[in-house]
Formats: C-alpha cells, structure tokens, sequence
C-alpha cells in the first residue's frame, strides 16, 4: 500500500482541527449541567418546590438545546441534484471552448431546461469549475467542505458543518434554545450569585460553580440574542447570509428582495406550513432546495407580448432559462390561490396584450 503523501495527512489534521469548537462546546456544556443541577438544584437550593421546578424546566432546555445541536452537526447539507451537473458530452465541449461567448453558449443549452433564476454579475451562467455544475438559485460552493451547498448560509465552525438548506431551520432553533438555555441559567442563578459576594452562600465549592456559571450564561447570553435576533431577520426577509452581504442578480439586475415573498410566506419557506413542528428540530422547510419560488413583473424582452406567444416557450429555450424581475413583497401573485389565477384568465379573455404584467397585491 502506498505511503499517504504530505497532502493527504494535512487533510486529516484540518478535519481533527475542525472538530476542536465542537468539542469546546460539548465540554462546556456537560460542565454546565454538572454546575446547574448537582451544586445549584441539588447542592444550594434549600426548598424542594424550588429544587424540582427548576430540575424540570431546566432539563427540558437542555434536551432541546443538544437535540438541535445535534442535528445541526450531524444532518448532511445537501448537494445540487443529478439534473444540474453537465453531461459527459458537454464537459468534453465546454473544455474545448474559450471563455466567452461559445462558452456561455454551451451553458445556456445545458440549462434551457433548469429553473433557474439568477446570474452572476456579469450575467453570465452560475457554474462551478470545482463541482462541474451549473449552479440552482441560492446555491454556493463552499471552501472548507468542497461541494456546492444547496441555500448556502455560511459554514459554521461551531458545528463544523455548512449551513443550508437542509440544516438551516435546525440552526435557528440551535440558537432559540442556547439562548433560552443561558437567561434560564442566569436568571435562577442570579439570587445565588448575589449571595456569593454577600457570603451567604456555605463555604464549599459550590460557590465558585455558581459564580463562574452566571458569567458564562450571561456572556453568551449577550452574543446569542445578537445572533439570534439577525437570523430571525434574515427568515422576515428570506435571505441568506450571504445574500444579505451580496444581492441575489437577475436577468434585470440586482435585487436584494428578489427571495422574499411576505412574513408569512417566509416563515414558511423554513418551517414549513404545519406549525406543531416549528419548535422541534425536524425538518419540514419547504421545496427541494435547487428552485424556490419567485415572481415576474416584467416579461422577457425576448419573448413575444402576445398570449399566444406564451404558449411558445417550450419552442425557445432562452424563454424561460432566465426570468424576469421578481416582484416585492406585496406583489407576489406565483404563491396565492386558484382564484387569483382565475382572475388572471379572465383578464386575458378580455384582450390584455401583456399578461405578464398582471398583478394582484397580497392580502
């Protein structure tokens, strides 16, 4: 068997590195049960009622809190599908062309049939020269896992994972119940803490774990509520991390509201439609992660202004490959009912020239 090369052993020691604020955290969080509910609950605390009040709730958000940790370390992030990645064919035609046109060219026909809405500043094609695909809306390659993640977020080191599509509501809750974790602990612990420096705690090592676990919960408390809070605006809007430091780019141009569909319809995307599994770190995020829905205002110039026009898109693939503008939040007609559609219809039956630019404004 061969010898590893120097290459292959500084991989292994990156992965062994990666896992150290993982590790971090675990230790951290077993001191912290070990200080709460042995030498405060058990230890400290005088009255029963208090005592088992305390151990249950506290218990609770504990289990919580390592449950959605958990499954934001351990769930895979997704990867673009099958659809997405070039044929052997036109991996063998888009080596032998130049960068440029005849470049882009080759892209345009490999995604004529893929739902994909955004470009790249240039407006060319998303592709990724590492993975060997064309990149679905939102998706991100990224450095530290080597793949394209589907609704990148950001690669967390203290999860050692990628943030996306498939995690992302279980970091969300990861951070709920951290945060909830650490005003819970600093919240019983105040009393005692008081106590410490007015000696009326007993002379045991009790006290130094109470003092040391109201710092650690109140300083974590503090950057878990700013994370926390930037997060939960990110889902009011439907953006990414990454999307909030660089703007998703259409056919029309940039547009930082590209995604977003309205409060409701945002939260959904993450948490799905059915609200008794909000709270639990079980995925119910809605689509598949490569498309996500979003709104035309203005028609393609490209594509014919009549209602027969539509009709032939299937016939042009430069159609439907890039859409048009998205519409803003109060405008999105794509997600609302059946009737909205009917609307629509009859609207056309009386002579519209542009049914593209039909809009309804969401209630």
């Amino acid at each position: 068997m061969a010898p590893s090369g120097p290459g292959s052993v500084r991989r292994r020691c990156r992965r062994v590195l990666y896992w150290i604020p993982v590790v971090f955290i675990s230790l951290l969080l077993g001191w912290s049960y070990y200080a709460y509910a042995i030498q405060l609950c058990i230890v400290s605390m005088e009255n029963i009622g208090e005592q088992v009040v305390c151990l249950i709730a506290y218990h609770l958000l504990f289990a919580m809190f390592v449950w959605s940790y958990w499954k934001t370390i351990f769930t895979l992030p997704m990867n673009p599908s099958k659809e997405f990645h070039l044929s052997y064919a036109e991996k063998e035609l888009l080596e032998r062309e130049p960068r440029g046109e005849a470049h882009q060219e080759v892209l345009r026909r490999a995604a004529r049939d893929l739902p994909i809405y955004t470009r790249t500043v240039s407006g060319a094609i998303r592709y990724c020269d590492r993975c060997q695909l064309i990149k679905p809306d939102r998706c991100h390659h990224c450095s530290v896992c080597d793949k394209c993640i589907l609704k990148m977020d950001h690669h967390c080191p203290w999860v050692n994972n990628c943030v996306g599509f498939s995690n992302y509501k279980f970091f969300l809750l990861f951070l709920a119940y951290s945060l909830l974790y650490c005003l819970f602990i600093a919240a019983t612990d105040l009393q005692y803490f008081i106590k410490f420096w007015t000696n009326g705690l007993p002379d045991t090592q009790a006290k130094f774990h109470i003092m040391f676990l109201f710092f650690a919960a109140a300083m974590f408390s503090v950057s878990l509520s700013s994370l926390f809070g930037y997060h939960c605006w990110l889902v009011s809007r439907n953006k990414s991390t990454l999307e909030a430091f660089r703007s998703p780019v259409f056919r029309h141009g940039t547009d930082k509201n590209g995604f977003s569909l309205g409060f409701s319809k945002n939260m959904g995307q993450v948490f799905g439609d059915e609200k008794r599994y909000w709270l639990l770190p079980i995925f119910s995020s809605l689509g598949d992660g490569c498309s996500f829905p979003t709104c035309l205002v203005n028609q393609d110039p490209e594509q014919p202004s009549t209602p027969a026009g539509l009709n032939s898109s299937s016939k042009n693939p430069e159609n439907h490959q890039f859409p048009a503008k998205p519409l803003r939040e109060s405008q999105s007609h794509l997600l609302t009912d059946s009737q909205s559609w009917t609307e629509n219809s009859t609207n056309l039956g009386k002579g519209m020239s542009n049914p593209a630019l039909t809009m309804e404004n969401e209630n």
